[in-house]
């Protein structure tokens, strides 16, 4: 069974740093575009950053600049440098993956179980 396990939330002063983590388990076929979404109270979630098996990136305009995303295909894993955090950065961040698991079945979408960024001012 395909999983996506996440770490590295937590609390932070504005200004400061953190690492997002997001670790593909199980079987795969393939995995292609994978990225972070936020989701803040009382909002929809959005998309954060993407990139693709090839490592084309893309980046909300508000993250630009402070955020970078990349991946480590061999360890089916993929990150998020969170950098010059700032309070309206606050939210549940979910890691995304574009999953084949066998090259029968078409391409599935897979979320991990979110974790909290909080950034205090």
């Amino acid at each position: 069974q395909v999983q996506l396990v996440e770490s590295g939330g937590g609390l932070v002063q504005a200004g400061g740093s953190l690492r997002l983590s997001c670790a593909v388990s199980g079987r795969t076929f393939s995995i292609n575009d994978m990225g972070w979404y936020c989701q803040a109270p009382g909002k929809r979630r959005e998309l954060v950053a993407a990139i693709s098996s090839g490592g084309s990136t893309n980046y909300a305009d508000s993250v630009k600049g402070r955020f970078t995303i990349s991946r480590d295909n061999a360890k089916n894993t993929v990150y998020l440098q969170m950098n010059s955090l700032k309070p309206e950065d606050t939210a549940v961040y979910y890691c995304n993956a574009k999953i084949r698991e066998v090259y029968w079945r078409p391409t599935t979408d897979y979320w991990g179980q979110g974790t909290q960024v909080t950034v205090s001012s």
